[in-house]
Formats: C-alpha cells, sequence, structure tokens
C-alpha cells in the first residue's frame, strides 16, 4: 500500500459523501504517482483499511469511477487503472475523426467494411436532400486509434459529387482532405446530434466490447457554402474510450449567439 494513499484520512465532519471523497483520493493518487494503464490498485479490503470505510463505500466508489472510465475491474483478478479517454472536438472544428486524431498526435487508421454505391432510402435521402433511391455512395468503416478500435462509422456522400471516390483507398487518410484537394468540395458547416445507445451484437464484436455497452452515437450532416449536403454519416463511438468536448459562449443577448455562430463557421 502507497503511504500517500494509506494517509489519506476521510473528513467525518465534511458533508461531502464518504465515497465522492475516496473518488476524489484515488483519483489525486492515481495522478500524483503517474500510474500507467493497466496498473494494478489495491484491493476491496486494503483500501476498506486505508480510508477506514465500509466495503460498501469502496464498492460504490469504485462502481463510480468504474462508470467514469478511470478503472476497469476483472473478475478474480482486481482494479485496473483504465486507459485515458480520447478526446474529440464536438462543434468547434468541422475537421473529420482523421485530422482531429493527428492533431491531438494519435495514429488513426481505418479499416474499410464496404465502399460502394448504393440507392438512397428514405432517411438518407432526407439528410441529403436527394430523391429516394437516388445513387449514393456508402462507406462503413472501423476508425483505429494505435490500432484500438475506437469507432464504427458509416458514412453517405452523393455519388454525382465524387464518383471516383469508389476506388480511393482510405485506410490512412482523411476523406476530408481527399474532398477538398481532388474536387474542392469544401465542408463549411454541419449539424451533429448526440445520444447514448447500447452495442448490438455486431457493433460490440466490431469495436470489441460487449454487447450491450455503452456507445455515443454521433450524426452528422455536413453542407457545402452553397447550403448542398455534401455527406451524411452516423458514428458509435466506444464510450469507454471517447469524450467529446466543446466550447462555451456566454453572450449578452440571443441575437449575439447567432452573430458569433456566424462568425466561427464563416457563415457572413
Amino acid at each position: 500500500m502507497s503511504s500517500s494513499l494509506a494517509n489519506k484520512q476521510i473528513d467525518r465532519d465534511s458533508f461531502i459523501p464518504y465515497y465522492i471523497q475516496v473518488i476524489d483520493a484515488l483519483t489525486e493518487y492515481i495522478e500524483n504517482n503517474h500510474l500507467q494503464p493497466d496498473h494494478q490498485l489495491p484491493g476491496e479490503v486494503d483500501l476498506c483499511d486505508a480510508f477506514e470505510v465500509s466495503r460498501t463505500v469502496i464498492r460504490h466508489a469504485l462502481q463510480e469511477m468504474e462508470y467514469k472510465g478511470l478503472i476497469y475491474r476483472q473478475k478474480g483478478r482486481g482494479t485496473f487503472v483504465a486507459k485515458p479517454k480520447i478526446h474529440e472536438g464536438l462543434f468547434q472544428e468541422l475537421t473529420g475523426f482523421y485530422q482531429d486524431m493527428v492533431a491531438k498526435g494519435h495514429n488513426p487508421r481505418s479499416k474499410v467494411l464496404k465502399q460502394e454505391q448504393v440507392p438512397a432510402n428514405p432517411k438518407v435521402a432526407a439528410y441529403l436532400d436527394l430523391e429516394v433511391d437516388t445513387p449514393v455512395i456508402q462507406i462503413d468503416r472501423i476508425r483505429y486509434i494505435n490500432d484500438e478500435p475506437i469507432v464504427y462509422v458509416t458514412t453517405y456522400l452523393p455519388y454525382q459529387l465524387c464518383p471516383e471516390l469508389l476506388n480511393v483507398d482510405l485506410t490512412e487518410q482523411s476523406l476530408y482532405a481527399y474532398l477538398e484537394d481532388n474536387h474542392d468540395l469544401l465542408i463549411s458547416r454541419g449539424k451533429r446530434y448526440l445520444e447514448a445507445v447500447p452495442a448490438n451484437q455486431l457493433e460490440a464484436e466490431l469495436l470489441e466490447v460487449d454487447v450491450g455497452s455503452p456507445l455515443i452515437l454521433l450524426n452528422s450532416v455536413s453542407y457545402l457554402s452553397d447550403g448542398q449536403p455534401v455527406e451524411y454519416f452516423h458514428a458509435l463511438h466506444r464510450g469507454d474510450r471517447s469524450r467529446f468536448e466543446t466550447e462555451l459562449v456566454r453572450v449578452s443577448k440571443p441575437g449575439d449567439l447567432a452573430k458569433h455562430i456566424l462568425e466561427v463557421n464563416n457563415f457572413e
């Protein structure tokens, strides 16, 4: 038992619940000791002794830490430090996943499962402002960071905009960069919708998680400067490895918010 953890005392006069204090102490212990992913933490009995609290408190704290993705537990083995979540921008910038990850120092690659022309179903047609059954290009990919599957994404683009895309290798290149460099298709704005969903059998297999594991579903529509929809995708991000971040801006009156959005996205 580390002395830094053994000497951590619970403030029994504080209004802060014991399990929250345990979470704070364990998080500080992990950070101060620079514990790497997969490092094993002390067992429940040792933690009870260190904090002088019941096993119920310790289990509650560990459960919350596991839910937040700070640790993971294996039956019969113990509790371990989890890998840090991968941060992605949600609203500030319209960079693609590949560009976003490279900018953050990661090594992204893709495994293309499907890349073919298909007729637009009603949902895709509505998002891309097309007639139902209009030809579109569908691209199904597993996105990897440092060889770990992180995202399962299905992308649709109007076929007539870039038919050559059917033969492009997207394993290690950005789709957005390809569209801009080869077809002068510059995405200027978009809409994104976020929700939590459980992994089904196929999604669990592709992302190497358990069935029912939490996934973050991101639906997105991207537009050219003239307002034409150029891309619709739905991406399933592993909940245990992903965290989205955005920046909030305080404005003095409602009209200022619209003006700020226009300036940020160069719509003016």
